[in-house]
Formats: C-alpha cells, structure tokens, sequence
C-alpha cells in the first residue's frame, strides 16, 4: 500500500514539475499563458498588452496572413508604444482610409521566417556594427546588441528593445517590443 501511494505521489509530481516546464519554455504576456501550438492571433488576443496591436491587425485585414503557416517573426509592440505615439496618430491609422500606410507599418514588424532570440544574438555578436533583415513590407530592421541587450532599430533610427523573448507560436515566434517601428 505504502509502495502505491509512494508511486501515486513520485507520479503527480512528475505530472506537476513536465507541467511547469512547459510553462517555462513559453514566456506568459499580458498576463495570458502563450501556447506553442495556437498561432500568432490566437495568442495576441490573450495578451492585454496587445490590445492596440490586436485592433490593428484586424482593421488592416492581416488576421487571415498572421493565422496562416507562415513561418512568421513578429516584433509585437505593447499598448504602451502605441501610447506612445503622438496624439490620434492611432485612432488615424485605424481609419479605413489609411488601411495602407497601417498595413505598411504592421508589416515592417514581421520577419518572413523564424528567427529566435538566439539566432538574433548570434548574428548580432558576429556583426558588432549591427546587421539588417528585410521585412514582410520590405523595409529593412537592423538588429543590434548593446550591454547584452538586443535592439531592433527600424528605418527612421527609432530603437525598440525586445523585452520578452522566444514567444513560440505554431506559425512563428513573436517578440515582444518596447516601441512602434516605423517605416520611412
């Protein structure tokens, strides 16, 4: 009996410590537990720090690309950078008639491939003057490693640190980013 309850307990700890190492391998944002087989959308809707970011991918009609196989890597930035941004610059963007220059900018976030935190830094600390990736828009981001912090730098200059890293998503990986990067 003893020897059951025994391999009851080594048993329900096992279950409770692969449960947690699970957790661990995808980082929680905005509150929300981030599952590796769910896609980009279906994970931004969860995060309440991505609320803004959510708003404009549905009204620049990206939900179905950002929902496909992708691979995609997204520099997701948080409310506050949208916030951040001069006065009604948002609430003009999310006007249908410059559904353009927001699909521009949305897309100047996202990398076509996966690219981890790992592979960035690895890329980074082989080019100590920064090096430069195009994105979906075809704008370029230039990636740079300051302090052992890595920085996405878009066109304009504009530095946004990545503050989560490695968000594994089934069609990609998303970064979760300090600013909005621009496009020129």
């Amino acid at each position: 009996m003893l020897t059951k309850l025994l391999g009851a307990v080594a048993l329900a700890a096992s279950l409770t410590l692969s449960g947690a190492a699970y957790a661990q391998s995808n980082p929680m944002v905005g509150g929300a537990a981030m599952f590796a087989d769910k896609n980009i959308v279906e994970n931004a809707v969860n995060s309440k720090d991505h609320t803004t970011l959510v708003a404009a991918v549905t009204a620049a009609g990206l939900v179905d690309t950002l929902q496909s196989a992708g691979p995609f890597t997204v520099f997701a930035p948080v409310n506050r950078a949208f916030a951040a941004l001069p006065a009604g610059t948002v609430d003009t963007l999310l006007m249908p008639e410059n559904k353009a220059q927001l699909v521009k900018i949305l897309t100047a976030h996202v990398l076509p491939g996966k690219y981890t935190a790992e592979d960035l830094m690895m890329r980074a600390d082989e080019n100590p003057g920064g090096f430069l990736i195009k994105t979906v828009s075809g704008d370029n981001l230039q990636f740079t490693k300051l302090g052992g912090v890595l920085y996405v730098v878009d066109e304009n200059g504009n530095a946004a640190r990545i503050t989560i890293s490695d968000v594994n998503q089934s069609n990609g990986v998303i970064h979760v980013v300090n600013k909005v990067l621009l496009p020129k």
